[in-house]
């Protein structure tokens, strides 16, 4: 019989890959606490989870503001309970020349979609250790495996992530606690639409929310025993 964790923890939660798998893990009888900026957003995913007979709660937090974030994730395990899965999902995009680049822009990619990660991880990690369990799974990109040009802040941030995970699990292992990278290729979620992000790609080929969050959900449905260490999911027409 498989063993989950029955608490989650998700960053990132009001919307697509985040939410996707916030009513993933409701479906499989994880109780959430759901982290995002958009408290109305994320109100939104609380009811949806709740009617599908979970517990869940909202924490809006902007995790971007780095020098708050342990505390604040700290505050969600007293208040919501020990979490048995973290996922490192909140993030952003940003296209342009590293040349043209300004350093509040370059801070702002590396504080979310890195610094902030760190935060969590380290608000999380001594419970975890406490039980001798647990697992995080962070949301990289394809991205963090190779570049592209005009998005190298985003590719500094997500080779960053990988990296962090690669470390943290050998330093995790002996304490029981697992660390797993997803790497999807392009997803169709709403980061295609916000002001930072210049591209045109067909999102129709992209992947959808929901497959990445099915992902998600296999590596966290793992006995004890075993994890995936690392996975890179893309679109099988090859889009980036």
């Amino acid at each position: 019989m498989v063993e989950i964790g029955r608490r989650a923890l998700i960053t990132g939660a009001s919307s697509g890959i985040g939410r996707e798998t916030a009513l993933a893990f409701a479906r499989a009888g994880i109780d959430l606490a759901l982290v995002s900026r958009s408290q109305d957003k994320l109100a939104e995913v609380v009811a949806e989870v709740v009617k599908i007979g979970v517990r869940a709660h909202a924490y809006p937090i902007d995790l971007s503001q780095v020098g708050q974030v342990k505390d604040q994730i700290a505050a969600i395990v007293d208040d919501f309970g020990s979490i048995d899965i973290l996922v490192n999902n909140a993030g952003m995009g940003y296209t342009g020349l590293l040349s043209d680049m300004p350093l509040h822009d370059w801070q702002r990619v590396l504080d979310l979609n890195l610094t902030s990660v760190f935060q969590c991880i380290q608000a999380i990690l001594p419970d975890m250790r406490a039980r001798r369990q647990g697992i995080i799974i962070n949301v990289a990109s394809i991205a963090g495996h190779q570049t592209f040009p005009n998005w190298g802040a985003y590719c500094v941030s997500k080779f960053g992530l990988v990296a962090l995970s690669k470390t943290l699990a050998a330093e995790e292992h002996p304490h029981g606690i697992r660390v797993t990278t997803i790497s999807p290729g392009s997803v169709n979620t709403p980061i295609w639409d916000t002001e930072t992000v210049q591209a045109d790609f067909d999102r129709t080929q992209m992947l959808t929310p929901q497959i990445v969050a099915q992902s998600i959900l296999h590596m966290a449905l793992l006995p004890a025993q075993a994890v995936i260490e690392e996975l890179t999911l893309m679109p099988n027409t090859g889009t980036f």
